[in-house]
């Protein structure tokens, strides 16, 4: 009997700060089994991803990119390799409604390192902002992990680096012999296996309207989800609402209907920078690109009487699994 008191497993709870914003986690393990190990462990899995990625951090591997001299190759660490190697892939399939080069436009509008400014930027400064953009301008050597710096490129993986690091951390569990666990850095979900009692691990979709009210429950356990929303952060310039999604092609926030977007995938870094990529496309666009391509999206639009919903097939069939 006390052997199998031993070897019962529960749901243990850890949290921290990192990149800016704090994680979590739950994992099932022993009931006596001590947490520093695991705590540390997703602790410098996601700092190695902030001391790599962070535009906040003059030393990062990425800002040292961004301020490199026109014509440069510069060897990346390979985590951040493999982070902008996806981003870039994706700007280009997406035809560059996402854009991992839009730092200067995400920095002149407010959302940077830098401080906000006091009011909108002028149409000068967006045009020069924008003569700095273009994904396809930044070149990579696979070979040897480098990327070259053309001259003013300043690449922003904020919207993909906390869904990497959610499955770095994951992967890290995996090797430390957790069988089941749910991850959360900054609102990105991954989800491995069951709880103790056989159920899934599941996740009521965050309203946008910061009502505390919650919208469809879905099932983490075996794969991630992500939800972007201007609710999250934007700011008023006099009657203008400045969203943190910038349009890489116009220069300027999105102003459309979208209140939110919620990506399921098989790992948090597709659906991260897919929730980005969608809120820029918008509902037409963006659901006809989800479906030509079997993406579980889920959009909520400001409408006349409130949220409405639209999903695409692969989202409807993910709610029925």
């Amino acid at each position: 009997m006390p052997a199998q008191r031993h070897a019962r497993r529960i749901v243990h709870s850890l949290h921290g700060e990192t990149m800016g914003t704090t994680w979590s986690a739950r994992v099932v393990a022993p009931a006596d089994m001590p947490l520093h190990h695991l705590q540390s462990g997703i602790q410098q899995c996601l700092d190695r991803v902030d001391d790599q990625m962070s535009t906040y951090k003059p030393h990062s591997a990425l800002s040292r990119f961004n301020t490199a001299p026109a014509g440069t190759w510069h060897a990346l660490p390979q985590a951040c390799f493999t982070v902008l190697t996806h981003a870039l892939r994706l700007a280009s399939d997406t035809g560059g409604a996402y854009d991992p080069t839009v730092g200067p436009l995400v920095n002149l509008w407010g959302f940077g390192p830098a401080a906000r400014p006091d009011g909108t930027p002028s149409d000068s400064a967006i045009a020069e902002a924008l003569e700095r953009v273009g994904w396809w301008k930044v070149k990579l050597d696979a070979a040897n992990e480098m990327a070259y710096q053309p001259g003013g490129s300043y690449v922003d993986l904020s919207s993909v680096a906390k869904g990497y690091a959610v499955d770095l951390a994951g992967t890290w569990l995996d090797g430390a012999d957790i069988p089941s666990w749910l991850i959360e850095v900054g609102g990105e979900l991954k989800g491995k296996g069951m709880k103790p009692d056989g159920s899934p691990w599941l996740i009521a979709i965050e309203h946008p309207d910061a009502s505390g009210q919650h919208g469809r429950v879905v099932s983490l356990s075996g794969r991630a989800i992500a939800t972007s929303g201007d609710y999250r952060r934007s700011y008023r310039s006099g009657e203008q609402t400045c969203s943190h999604h910038i349009d890489p092609r116009s220069g300027k926030p999105v102003r459309h209907a979208v209140a939110s977007v919620s990506i399921l995938a098989a790992q948090a870094m597709i659906a991260d920078p897919l929730g980005t990529s969608m809120t820029v496309m918008g509902p037409e666009h963006g659901l006809a690109y989800a479906r030509e391509r079997d993406l579980a999206v889920l959009f909520l639009l400001h409408g006349e009487h409130g949220f409405e919903e639209r999903m695409s097939p692969a989202f409807a069939e993910a709610m029925r699994a």
